[in-house]
């Protein structure tokens, strides 16, 4: 048995807090971290289920080539073509920008009055933002719990296999079967908090740029539309 497969057989183990019988045919005792592998694990799946919802929702449901849009938007508005400018948002009003561009300009075909637009945008802004960030504060979370679920782990695992070493009344070879029990223990849960934390901290932010670059396009092209319709509205006698 190699080193790495020593390293899977030793991890896969510590998920077993049944007595086992191993490839050798030895029966095993459950390992005493086995718990909090479970419970990291479970924190892990949680996280990743709430990345590949945020994901679809950010990435493909609420994405759009936003200068590709607003260049046509753009050209309706310029030849007074509100309509044709409402319908091509209509198109797309499931992602951010078309949604809030939407509204503006159904705003703007009803009503002369800048503020009327602009609390239209804003309304309907502060609809978008938040189904864009929601869930996102949880992989946090989630991330840091993995990583304190690791540290309690470990000290329960040094617990044990210093108990071993000072303890009395302990048979020698019992002694040296708690001590690896516990410093395998404390190794294992350590490192399955960091399986969990790093990949869930990572795409947290790669969630949180792509959130955040979508959320400065909806603020430049509000401005700009706002700006776009009060400028090109037709003068009423």
């Amino acid at each position: 048995m190699d080193t790495m497969d020593l390293f899977l057989n030793s991890f896969i183990n510590s998920f077993k807090f049944w007595d086992h019988v191993d490839a050798a045919g030895v029966l095993v005792k459950g390992d005493v971290s086995a718990w909090f592998q479970w419970s990291i694990l479970t924190f892990m799946i949680i996280g990743l289920s709430i990345v590949f919802e945020r994901f679809y929702y950010i990435v493909i449901r609420s994405n759009i080539n936003a200068d590709k849009f607003m260049e046509r938007i753009r050209q309706f508005v310029a030849s007074n073509n509100i309509k044709e400018a409402i319908a091509l948002a209509e198109q797309s009003k499931e992602k951010a920008l078309p949604y809030i561009v939407l509204k503006g300009l159904k705003r703007a075909d009803t009503s002369k009055d800048f503020r009327d637009i602009q609390n239209a945008v804003d309304e309907a802004t502060l609809e978008v933002i938040p189904r864009l960030t929601n869930r996102t504060g949880y992989l946090s979370m989630i991330a840091s719990a993995s990583t304190l679920l690791g540290l309690a782990g470990t000290i329960f695992g040094l617990i044990i296999a210093f108990g071993a070493v000072g303890g009395t009344g302990i048979p020698a070879a019992q002694k040296s079967q708690f001590l690896a029990n516990g410093i395998s223990a404390a190794m294992g849960t350590t490192m399955m908090g960091l399986f969990s934390a790093i990949p869930l901290t990572v795409l947290l932010v790669i969630i949180q740029a792509r959130t955040q670059k979508i959320i400065d396009e909806i603020d430049e092209h509000t401005v700009k539309l706002i700006n776009l319709l009060t400028g090109y509205r037709p003068v009423v006698n």
